[in-house]
């Protein structure tokens, strides 16, 4: 007879984890993939939006530092603090152009206001209405092409320099009050750095 071989065991069962049921597996998935987005997408958003922004920045700057005359719109209150000139509420047709260099930092600002306004530019300068003198155009040649300002043509010119020891800075002003309701105002703030 045939002596017979001992019997041996099959495979050891597996005492592990039990496998992942499809469902496990899918909210798995769907949580790396949120932690992936959060943990490389916002970041990712917020540089390119940053970048765009500074970008944005940049050229805004560079348009205003480009720019060779006169540009509509008020100047700073920085501008208007430093240079010691008091735009007046309300004013119209407001424009600037501002000017540095090692020797002489320029404002050139011009503006329409009113009668009362044109009182409280010049108080805000230290002087009142009788400083003004007729037919004195006190702002330079240099100055005028500078800006593209022309005090020749028609108009009633008054003018005024208002001289201050440095640092503070010496407003040369020139008005037009041909019509004395709306009155022109054209000044050049300039002062030593």
């Amino acid at each position: 007879m045939t002596e017979s071989l001992p019997h041996q065991p099959g495979p050891p069962e597996q005492t592990g984890p039990a496998a992942e049921g499809r469902r496990h597996m899918i909210r798995r998935r769907a949580l790396t993939l949120i932690t992936i987005v959060l943990l490389i997408g916002v970041p990712a958003g917020y540089l390119a939006i940053s970048a765009s922004q500074s970008r944005d920045s940049g050229r805004d700057k560079e348009a205003k530092y480009a720019a060779t005359g006169m540009t509509e719109g008020w100047p700073s209150k920085l501008q208007r603090r430093i240079y010691e000139v008091p735009v007046p509420v309300p004013s119209e047709e407001v424009a600037y152009y501002e000017t540095n260099n090692w020797k002489t930092s320029r404002l050139y600002v011009q503006f329409e206001t009113t009668g009362a306004g044109l009182d409280v530019f010049l108080a805000g300068l230290g002087v009142d209405r009788d400083a003004l003198k007729q037919d004195r155009i006190a702002i330079s040649d240099r100055a005028q092409r500078v800006t593209g300002w022309e005090f020749g043509g028609s108009g009633s010119w008054w003018g005024v320099v208002n001289e201050q020891e440095n640092p503070a800075p010496t407003q040369d002003v020139v008005v037009n009050m041909e019509n004395p309701d709306y009155p022109m105002v054209y000044v050049v703030s300039h002062t030593v750095p």
